[in-house]
């Protein structure tokens, strides 16, 4: 009898062993049922809680989306292209097409146009041959004057970032001012429960900004590409540099050759009077015409008076899937369609996976049905697998930016001079030779415009800039909608 009860105790000991009987016979023998039971129900609710907030964007307050930067393959990396072109209508379809048919994912593609010129500074992700493969055949497009790869060049590399925040008014809004101030950002709208600003710099200090910023919640999120020159007394084309004894006072007004209007540009005919037979790709190198204009880009993209008045610019905003051809599906629509588009810019969203286009496209004031002039082209767009999203932000209060480096002929006696004009317009001198400074300014067109204009009597030799990009103002406050809005007068 001894040995079977201690059998039957060293079987009761073996059993308490287990998690799940050990648990239930506590539950019997010593915890009321309704009380663990109630625990039980209170733990499951809290992971059901947890798992909720760590799967599901919260978009009552905002949601923060964090891209973690991922390391490249093994012998893939990061090239900037520099792309110089006589602008056509479509011809940003087929500097696309070329990335697009050999699969090339555009991280960030940056336009800067005008009436006939236009520079482009793409940066794409692949291996040394593939990239060279990509140049090789952008060259042989008709309107490519040249194309470059410049990422082992000495260069200066600027960016825009436009980020719209949800911040209450109070404590933490103040902590976003003195960030935005530590980081040189602008505050450029005010809401009532948001702040956008707009910061430019290189990819490291706006990588930074963006994750000190991410904990306050990210709302809208627009970036432009990068936009490069070189620095010093090289220019981004092959083979020109300045003089070596620059003159000692301001050069005269540099005059541009005579613009190339659209017929004569896609004519397609030699100076010689011969018809060209090829009209993407050049027949020989010995071709002249288009392509011969100077390295200099103006800050407009219409004088005034050129624009007809039925037609109006649209300013569109974009958000579509980060795959590559996207962008060559999207200008497509476009180029089918006969519209020249005046400004591209893309870059990454706010959300992972998705890239956000803002362009500028003229078009119609009003279609024959009375609705807006470009609504066919929006539908047409809408149609696209990998469209998510399309704003026309035209007729809605929009704050708009651009970003712009240019590259002014001066000597030592003349870096005074210029260092005021770019304080007077906000701007900062990012770079500095014997024979030339470079200047940032950041605005909008007409204060390009202005300042370019005050920079052309000492020599302006080069311009990068970026295109506009826009983001709605949560204020509803614009300057061009309080000229038609009706006010009291003070009597």
């Amino acid at each position: 009898m001894s040995m079977l009860t201690e059998k039957l105790n060293n079987a009761r000991s073996s059993l308490f062993g287990c998690p799940y009987v050990r648990n239930n016979t506590i539950r019997h023998s010593c915890v009321p049922w309704r009380k663990v039971s109630a625990a039980v129900q209170r733990t499951r609710a809290d992971v059901r809680a947890r798992v909720s907030e760590a799967t599901t964007p919260n978009l009552g307050t905002g949601d923060v989306y964090v891209i973690e930067p991922k390391p490249l393959e093994e012998g893939v990396e990061k090239h900037i292209i520099s792309i110089f072109v006589a602008d056509e209508p479509g011809l940003i379809n087929r500097v696309a097409g070329v990335f697009a048919r050999r699969g090339a994912n555009i991280e960030s593609l940056a336009v800067g146009l005008t009436i006939d010129k236009a520079l482009f500074t793409v940066v794409i992700a692949g291996k040394a041959a593939t990239v060279a493969n990509l140049i090789k055949q952008l060259s042989k497009l008709v309107k490519v004057r040249y194309v470059e790869d410049i990422t082992a060049t000495d260069r200066i590399e600027r960016e825009l970032l436009m980020l719209k925040l949800r911040v209450q008014p109070g404590p933490t809004r103040a902590e976003v001012l003195q960030l935005a101030q530590i980081f040189r950002a602008r505050i450029v709208d005010v809401g009532d429960n948001t702040l956008s600003l707009s910061v430019t710099g290189d990819p490291g200090k706006l990588t930074a900004l963006l994750k000190v910023m991410a904990k306050f919640g990210v709302v809208e999120l627009a970036r432009t590409g990068r936009i490069c020159l070189r620095r010093g007394e090289a220019l981004l084309e092959r083979g020109t540099n300045l003089p070596e004894s620059p003159p000692s006072s301001p050069l005269p007004n540099i005059q541009p050759k005579t613009a190339v209007t659209g017929e004569s540009a896609g004519s397609g005919s030699e100076p010689g009077g011969e018809e060209r037979t090829a009209d993407v790709y050049m027949v020989d190198g010995s071709a002249s015409g288009v392509w011969d204009v100077d390295n200099v880009l103006e800050a407009t993209y219409a004088s005034q008076g050129q624009v007809p008045t039925d037609y109006k610019a649209y300013t569109l905003n974009i958000e579509v899937q980060d795959k590559p051809g996207v962008l060559n599906q999207v200008t497509q629509v476009f180029a089918r369609r006969g519209y020249n588009v005046q400004s591209l810019v893309v870059g990454p969203s706010e959300r992972e996976g998705m890239s956000r286009i803002v362009m500028v496209v003229p078009g119609k004031v009003t279609s024959p049905d009375g609705s807006s002039g470009i609504s066919p082209l929006l539908k047409q767009l809408s149609k696209l697998v990998f469209v998510e999203a399309i704003t026309d932000l035209t007729d809605v209060p929009f704050v708009n930016r651009e970003l712009l480096l240019v590259k002014v002929r001066c000597t030592a006696s003349q870096r005074g001079e210029l260092r005021d004009l770019a304080t007077i317009f906000r701007g900062s001198i990012v770079d500095v030779s014997a024979a030339s400074v470079t200047i940032e300014v950041l605005g909008k067109e007409d204060k390009m415009k202005a300042f370019t204009g005050l920079l052309e009597p000492y020599g302006i030799l080069e311009i990068a800039r970026t295109g506009r990009l826009a983001m709605a103002r949560d204020s509803g406050v614009n300057s061009e909608f309080l000229e038609r809005m009706s006010m009291g007068r003070v009597m």
